[in-house]
């Protein structure tokens, strides 16, 4: 009981795996950014779903996150919220 309770009290992003990359919303201004240097459109993005639990809490359907992956190289990857 006491580690269910512990657990209802931590922050979200205190309630991560240790091996759950790091998942962030990323401004329009970025997204403009990246589907340019990509030379692609949001449409074409790999899908996430909004009730994944790694997505933050303050991402909505149409909103891309960018997923950053940390071994011995670095990896970062782009979803769109669906």
């Amino acid at each position: 009981m006491d580690i269910l309770l512990y657990a209802a009290i931590l922050p979200p992003e205190d309630k991560m795996h240790v091996l759950q990359p790091k998942h962030t919303k990323v401004k329009d201004e970025e997204v403009q950014k990246i589907l340019k240097k990509f030379d692609i459109s949001l449409s074409q993005l790999p899908k996430i779903a909004k009730r994944d639990p790694a997505l933050p809490e303050n991402c909505e359907k149409g909103d891309v996150v960018k997923i950053e992956r940390k071994g011995d190289v670095e990896e970062v990857y782009y979803r769109v919220v669906i």
